[in-house]
């Protein structure tokens, strides 16, 4: 089995550390919330379970 030196390892973990990093914060900044001006209400539907 071939075996990669220490510093290969290493920059294969920051590079990944970072594409990851970089995903996050894109997906985080890149949500647009849309304002709502009317408040509605939440329906919860209770369900009895019988076993």
């Amino acid at each position: 089995m071939p075996q990669m030196m220490p510093l290969s390892w290493l920059t294969l973990y920051i590079f990944f550390i970072m594409m990851l990093m970089m995903f996050s914060f894109t997906n985080y900044y890149s949500f647009i919330p849309l304002p709502s001006s009317t408040s509605k209400t939440i329906s919860i539907k209770t369900l009895n379970w019988k076993w």
